[in-house]
């Protein structure tokens, strides 16, 4: 009843731990993985813990990588997972249970704090924001990449943003469309950008992602 899509780049060392652990959880019929241009052997690993496997020929961000797979899923619910999880990937079934149970049409996995994060809450502070002005919703993990729809809120949301806005034009989207959000504790764990040079571009570039995606959906509305 449950497919999940995975968009990885480069994560050839955790790529089979995330699958491995997506298919034991009851419900799982399809791992989808689509390997974004990676430079490793992530999609050899993906498929031979059993993922189905979607290879694009360079790099084109997240959001574009799970409109690649979109096409192939195959079950009435939907979980998206980051590559990196890991064991952690296990959750899914807590992340699940208010979709399948028909208490939420979207669960959004939030995570335990993290102590020596690499960012300073600016891009999550934005983000929650903007989805709380846009949509009424107050969020403690507005881009939480963890996340399980029916296929009807995927129909609405879909095609996803480009780049690191994904996560936040699918919030705003679904609650204005009334369907019904649920953020979902877990004690999951990724990696998380540091505090180096390379980790504050990203944060710089994810900054940059959110406040153009607000800006789009504000203008959005303003000109129904």
């Amino acid at each position: 009843m449950l497919s999940v899509l995975i968009p990885a780049y480069n994560e050839e060392d955790i790529i089979a731990q995330t699958v491995k652990a997506s298919l034991q959880v009851q419900g799982v019929r399809q791992v989808v993985v689509v390997d974004d241009g990676s430079q490793d052997a992530t999609a050899m690993k993906a498929r031979d813990e059993g993922a189905e496997v979607i290879r694009l020929t360079k790099n084109r961000g997240k959001g574009e990588a799970l409109n690649q797979g979109i096409p192939y899923l195959t079950q009435p619910f939907v979980a998206l997972l980051d590559g990196d999880l890991g064991t952690y990937a296990s959750q899914l079934d807590l992340l699940a249970s208010p979709v399948l149970q028909g208490a939420a049409d979207l669960s959004i996995a939030t995570f335990p704090h993290v102590k020596k994060s690499g960012g300073f809450g600016l891009v999550k502070g934005l983000a929650r924001m903007g989805i709380y002005l846009l949509a009424g919703l107050r969020m403690d993990a507005p881009l939480s990449g963890q996340r399980v729809m029916r296929r009807e809120v995927l129909d609405v949301v879909a095609p996803f943003a480009s780049g690191y806005g994904v996560e936040l034009a699918m919030t705003i989207t679904a609650a204005r469309r009334g369907f019904r959000i649920q953020e979902v504790p877990t004690t999951m764990s990724h990696r998380v950008t540091g505090r180096d040079l390379s980790g504050f571009q990203h944060r710089g570039k994810q900054f940059w992602h959110v406040f153009m995606t607000l800006c789009r959906t504000t203008w959005k509305e303003v000109n129904k």
